[in-house]
C-alpha cells in the first residue's frame, strides 16, 4: 500500500547534559497522550534548523542554549503519530547551555496535576534530568528518540 504523503514535518531537539552527567527529558501530555521526548519541536517557515531549536528550547525551558554538534536526522520511515498525512523528518544536535541549573525540573515523572491531566484539550509539559548510566531507549517514547539514545550512548564513548 502506498501513502499519498502531503507534507513533511520537520522536528528538531535537542540533548543537553548537565555537569552532573544527566540528560535533559520533556515529559509531555498532549491530546490525552503521555510520553517522554527531548526539548525541542517543530521548524517553522523561514527559519533554520539551528534557529528553530534556539528558539524552541528557550521558548520550553526558558534556557539560553549553543548548538555543539549535530547528532542525527532521521534516516528512516516516520509516520507523524498525530497526522497520518505527515512523514516526520527529525534533526538532533547535542547542546550546552551555562545555566542548566536555571531549567525548572522534576524527579517524578510525568509531574502534572490531575486538573492538567483531566483537560485534553491542553498540553503540558515537565522536565526531568535522566542519569546517563541508566539511560535506555525505555526513557523515551518516540521511535527516533530511541534511536538517538543509542547514538547518544556510543557518542559518549567516544568522549
Amino acid at each position: 500500500m502506498v501513502l499519498s504523503m502531503t507534507l513533511f514535518n520537520v522536528r528538531v531537539y535537542g540533548l543537553l547534559i548537565n555537569e552532573n552527567n544527566e540528560l535533559l527529558v520533556s515529559d509531555e501530555w498532549i491530546k490525552g497522550k503521555a510520553f517522554t521526548k527531548f526539548p525541542g519541536g517543530g521548524l517553522e517557515f523561514g527559519e533554520g534548523t539551528k534557529d528553530c531549536l534556539i528558539r524552541e528550547f528557550q521558548e520550553e525551558t526558558g534556557a539560553e542554549i549553543t548548538i555543539k554538534k549535530h547528532l542525527y536526522t532521521t534516516d528512516f520511515f516516520q509516520l507523524n503519530a498525530w497526522n497520518s498525512s505527515q512523514q516526520i523528518i527529525a534533526i538532533y544536535y547535542l547542546v550546552e547551555t551555562k545555566n542548566w541549573q536555571k531549567i525548572a525540573s522534576s524527579s517524578k515523572p510525568f509531574d502534572f496535576t490531575a486538573e492538567q491531566l483531566a483537560n485534553k484539550e491542553i498540553q503540558v509539559e515537565s522536565f526531568r534530568w535522566i542519569p546517563i548510566n541508566t539511560l535506555t531507549t525505555d526513557c523515551v517514547t518516540l521511535p527516533i528518540d530511541k534511536v538517538v539514545i543509542g547514538l547518544l550512548k556510543e557518542e559518549i564513548k567516544q568522549l
